[in-house]
């Protein structure tokens, strides 16, 4: 039987379910999820899954990312609601390739793991394998692991085997009309041109579930804990210094009351330099390399490849000598004489971060 696989908290389980139900069935994982966006995250959930497969002894094949092609084949659906005909097409499409390989492996039958997700209608999901399972002469099984507290169980099991858990369902769609509906920021969706990795991003979770599986290979007990956090995001910012756009870096947790402001230096205490209003201070980049002990050449090396966000952090305080201060700090090659004028439009947000913690 090929299992067709969406993510490890919802395979985990469904897959024990079958290992019980169909003890004479040699059972294939099946990864094919080109929905899945950003890449970071696809590959994040594939992580998860091959630990899952590992730990129940079912072998793995991982399908082709075919982002585009997904694009392509929901073209025009874009703003359907969660369970719409953009999920139809999304069912069909994945669930075709699945019957498309179980047929080349010579499998009897297929099913998929979305049928124990309770953000999927199973009605919807049963009438598209139904339709492929005639088309390709195999049989879709279609088992209900719901039903008798099944996802009350599932949960359970998830959190007992310490699994990644999304919260989204994984396309590009769904998760901008999820964000918008909570009224949150998106920040799935956030790509610094400094390929710096931001607190609670999804490259900062792939480092995470690396290094649990590091731990667990070498036999080092761990777990993993909520925290409740400030989060930061900047979308975009910049400085003219006498109408001309200068290089420039803000510090991470830089915020102004308003996205612009405008003024002159006006005065200096220690490494800072002072704007004449909204909190704005200027350092230069020789001070930021005395204080943070690094070397950068210019303001544009900085920028592009910056410290790691918590060296970066730790470094704010330090020049600010406070915990709490959320000023702008902007980081310039020069400190400026003439006019200045700033444009920052970053996000200052609560959020919830898992954090590895080694246990003694």
């Amino acid at each position: 039987m090929l299992v067709h696989i969406c993510c490890s908290v919802d395979s985990h389980y469904f897959l024990q379910k079958l290992q019980a139900d169909y003890p004479n069935e040699r059972l294939i994982g099946y990864f094919y999820d080109p929905n899945i966006h950003p890449y970071s995250e696809y590959y994040l959930r594939l992580l998860d899954v091959r630990r899952s497969c590992k730990l129940l002894g079912i072998e793995l094949i991982e399908g082709e990312y075919d982002y585009e092609g997904w694009i392509d084949a929901v073209r025009g659906l874009e703003n359907e609601p969660e369970k719409g005909s953009r999920c139809s097409v999304c069912f069909d499409r994945r669930f075709e390739v699945t019957a498309q390989k179980a047929v080349e492996l010579s499998q009897t039958s297929f099913t998929s793991t979305l049928l124990t997700s309770p953000k999927k209608s199973l009605k919807q999901l049963k009438v598209s394998g139904d339709m492929l399972a005639q088309r390709y002469n195999i049989k879709f099984i279609t088992p209900d692991y719901r039903k008798a507290s099944g996802t009350q169980e599932q949960n359970i099991i998830a959190k007992e085997s310490k699994l990644y858990r999304q919260d989204y369902c994984g396309c590009l769609y769904g998760l901008t009309m999820q964000r918008d509906q909570q009224n949150k920021l998106a920040d799935e969706l956030f790509s610094p041109i400094s390929r710096q990795i931001q607190p609670e991003s999804i490259e900062a979770r792939v480092k995470l579930y690396e290094k649990r599986i590091e731990l667990e290979e070498s036999g080092i007990e761990y777990r993993i804990i909520k925290e409740r956090f400030y989060n930061w995001r900047i979308l975009q910012g910049w400085l003219k210094v006498n109408k001309n756009v200068v290089a420039s870096h803000f510090l991470p947790y830089s915020t102004l009351k308003k996205t612009y402001t405008r003024g002159r230096i006006e005065y200096q205490v220690g490494a800072l330099h002072y704007l004449g209003r909204d909190e704005v201070k200027f350092i230069s980049l020789d001070n930021y390399n005395n204080i943070a002990k690094t070397n950068y050449k210019s303001v544009k090396e900085l920028i592009y490849n910056p410290p790691n966000f918590e060296d970066e952090t730790n470094l704010r305080e330090k020049i600010l000598n406070s915990p709490y201060d959320i000023s702008t700090i902007v980081v310039v090659d020069n400190i400026p004489s003439q006019k200045v004028e700033i444009y920052l439009d970053a996000k200052r947000y609560e959020d919830v971060r898992d954090r590895l913690i080694i246990l003694p």
